[in-house]
């Protein structure tokens, strides 16, 4: 089980793929993806102890140096947001669905969590700027009440980085419209 997560955004795909390898090399880290995304960014996400997530982190910023556009440690992460990074189930029955739009990957990871820690929702997906021109969007569901608590809270989180593009909470939305996010 995951107990903490690391996220590393690069502008430097080079770079990335170095910073990637001293992030496994630094301490005793699972590497859950390190990939190449929109616009030439590189990101890498791993897990572990809460120390040696830290360590690693740290490891790949000195790296990654210049290129490093955003990190983060997230320790106790809600297991819904490596859930939804890989695409959670389409839910049977939805009130409301909430979408928070980000410039920075980072925010996104970063805001899913706090949302999904403030209220009762489920998280859709987090969207990690393939072919969305770099940008990341989160997609989370439940009732109306929870929905606009979870985005509240997910873009305070986000909007600390000045990473908010924008964000909704649409009541009783049609079910093409998950069928669309999907």
């Amino acid at each position: 089980m995951m107990e903490t997560i690391g996220f590393l955004e690069l502008n430097s795909i080079a770079k990335g793929i170095e910073a990637a390898d001293a992030v496994l090399k630094a301490a005793e880290v699972e590497l859950i993806f390190s990939k190449a995304v929109c616009p030439g960014k590189y990101n890498v996400l791993f897990t572990g102890e809460v120390a040696a997530v830290t360590a690693s982190l740290e490891a790949g910023e000195r790296v990654g140096g210049e290129h490093v556009v955003d990190s983060v440690v997230i320790p106790r992460v809600n297991h819904q947001v490596i859930e939804a990074i890989n695409l959670a189930p389409e839910p049977c029955e939805v009130n409301a669905v909430g979408v928070m739009e980000f410039f920075s990957i980072t925010a996104a990871v970063y805001a899913a969590d706090a949302a999904v820690k403030a209220a009762e929702v489920t998280l859709m997906d987090v969207r990690l700027g393939m072919g969305i021109g770099g940008k990341s969007f989160v997609v989370l569901t439940g009732d109306v009440a929870a929905v606009s608590e979870a985005v509240k809270c997910g873009v305070s989180a986000g909007e600390a980085q000045s990473q908010l593009v924008s964000s909704v909470v649409i009541p009783n939305p049609r079910p093409e419209i998950f069928t669309s996010l999907m």
